[in-house]
């Protein structure tokens, strides 16, 4: 028996115009029509035959979909295999501050010419995006980091990206946003509470954090706050008060994060310290 095509719609938890889709088609298609949204998809198995921009178009596994507001495009799968998609929907509304943010020479009716598109980071950006508001395992640092990357790629394609803007000298401003970070490595900090403590922008800041430092600020922020749970467990605290206070959702996520720096589980640590 043929399996259903399925479609599952998120809303972000953080950001109220941000909607993504995760999709398994078979033999349905959809019928024409047009978003009033950026929509940008990622083929992830499958083929994907659809009409856009006045022409009919295949996506292979990998490839990047994007429609205009206001773009008139269908689709169905293109085989016997069911296609398997994902699909964020951006209003212009806050996709164009951000391209202007990333280093874009222009704002205001973007648009993008290609519907298809091979670019593996832009890929990247846009499938961890659906994975951070379907999962709600994301928190809103993770989530701006994401759209902030897949802005800087349309900027890229839009042809309207300088990568020298914004440039100068910022030393002193990131090593004061590292600093509050980790002297506040126990609050649930925002992208703008950590930007307004090193006097930048956003978005200049993040562009900025991650070229100094080689690390997000949501990583830095998630590696501080292993470091005082570390402390804590080493202080004889019990494992289920820690998990809470450093702001991780559960103890799978702590277990998680404290395994992937240090090599066992909070607990496994706790216990080789106290031997």
């Amino acid at each position: 028996m043929e399996p259903e095509s399925r479609f599952r719609y998120t809303k972000s938890a953080h950001f109220a115009d941000l909607t993504v889709l995760q999709a398994t088609m078979t033999s349905f298609s959809y019928d024409r029509h047009a978003h009033e949204e950026h929509a940008f998809g990622v083929t992830l198995t499958g083929r994907q035959h659809f009409f856009s921009s006045g022409e009919y178009h295949r996506s292979t596994p990998g490839t990047v979909i994007h429609f205009n507001p206001g773009e008139v495009h269908d689709g169905h799968s293109g085989s016997d295999a069911p296609l398997n998609y994902v699909m964020a929907y951006i209003p212009a509304r806050r996709l164009e501050p951000l391209i202007a943010a990333a280093g874009g020479t222009r704002v205001g009716n973007i648009h993008l010419d290609e519907p298809r598109m091979r670019d593996p980071e832009l890929k990247r950006s846009i499938v961890d995006l659906v994975r951070l508001i379907a999962s709600r395992a994301g928190d809103e640092i993770e989530e701006e980091q994401a759209l902030f990357r897949i802005a800087a790629g349309v900027a890229q394609h839009a042809g309207c990206f300088d990568p020298g803007g914004n440039a100068r000298n910022a030393d002193s401003l990131l090593m004061r946003a590292k600093d509050y970070i980790d002297s506040h490595a126990g609050h649930d900090l925002s992208l703008d509470d950590i930007s307004r403590a090193a006097n930048l922008s956003k978005f200049h800041f993040l562009r900025l954090f991650r070229r100094q430092f080689g690390i997000t600020p949501h990583k830095y922020v998630l590696s501080c706050r292993v470091n005082a749970a570390r402390a804590a467990l080493e202080a004889g605290e019990p494992l289920d008060d820690v998990v809470y206070r450093y702001g991780f959702a559960d103890l799978s996520h702590f277990n998680r994060r404290f395994k992937r720096i240090y090599g066992m589980t909070p607990r496994e640590y706790q216990r080789s310290i106290t031997c």
